[in-house]
């Protein structure tokens, strides 16, 4: 019988097999992605799907309501993305491009909120979704204003390239996030994807660390990055003392 430690562990593994763009998985590939026996891995999911952390869907399992629900209560994201969303929105207006907010987790970058644009290029990313941090435009910003030992872990990883305009050394992305914490504002360069440039700015909590980060995106024949620039690193600020105040006052 395996213990209750185990059988989280197995359970951890068998829900972060998901990936964002996965609308169901097999047993097989449930197993194969997990790293246990595939017996072990469909017992697992049947117990998650009776909790109602997944979801069956024909001989397939996906990730069920209920883990949207949990997420839904987490306060850094909550509230973030509660005081971020007009915010989101009035950029979105204003540059009538696509709008993201972003927080860091590890060496990746997991998008909190996504207000799209009609007509903008296919993104990599999705809400819930992760991207390498180094190779995006909030990931930069925020990585600008993180603790050094933070910077140090994600420059000792390695860039990893996921386009041909990728940041090639660590040196370089060291200069990089330099300048950013001068200027307030990072960018990508089709770095995270071909025909895909954005400009981001952090979000700082009142230790001067950023909290997220905003972005504008689009195509590098439809925005100019020094246009939408001003207008990003505005809506971050803003939405810094916005969060300011709330800590000050959580009825305000």
């Amino acid at each position: 019988m395996p213990s209750e430690d185990t059988f989280l562990r197995r359970a951890v593994a068998v829900l972060s097999a998901f990936r964002a763009d996965d609308d169901g998985l097999g047993a097989a590939e449930l197993a194969r992605r997990s790293g246990l026996p595939r017996s072990t891995a469909h017992r697992i999911a049947l117990d998650l799907v009776g909790a109602g952390l997944l979801e069956r869907q024909g001989t397939r399992v996906r990730l069920g309501l209920a883990l949207f629900e949990i997420g839904q209560r987490v306060p850094r994201q909550r509230v973030l993305r509660d005081a971020a969303v007009p915010l989101m929105s009035d950029l979105r207006e204003a540059t009538r491009q696509t709008v993201h907010l972003a927080v860091l987790e590890g060496a990746e970058v997991v998008y909190v909120e996504i207000l799209g644009s009609p007509g903008g290029p296919p993104l990599p990313s999705q809400v819930g979704g992760r991207l390498p941090a180094h190779v995006t435009g909030v990931g930069k910003a925020i990585l600008a204003f993180s603790p050094p030992e933070v910077v140090r872990s994600v420059l000792a990883a390695g860039p990893v390239r996921t386009s041909g305009r990728g940041v090639p050394a660590p040196g370089l992305l060291a200069r990089e996030l330099a300048r950013i914490r001068e200027e307030g504002v990072a960018y990508d360069r089709e770095e995270s994807g071909s025909g895909i440039v954005c400009a981001a700015s952090p979000v700082l909590g009142p230790d001067g660390e950023a909290l997220g980060a905003l972005s504008v995106s689009g195509r590098p024949t439809r925005m100019r990055l020094a246009a939408v620039a001003p207008a990003v690193h505005t809506a971050a600020l803003t939405l810094s003392r916005t969060l300011r105040e709330k800590a000050r006052d959580p009825s305000a």
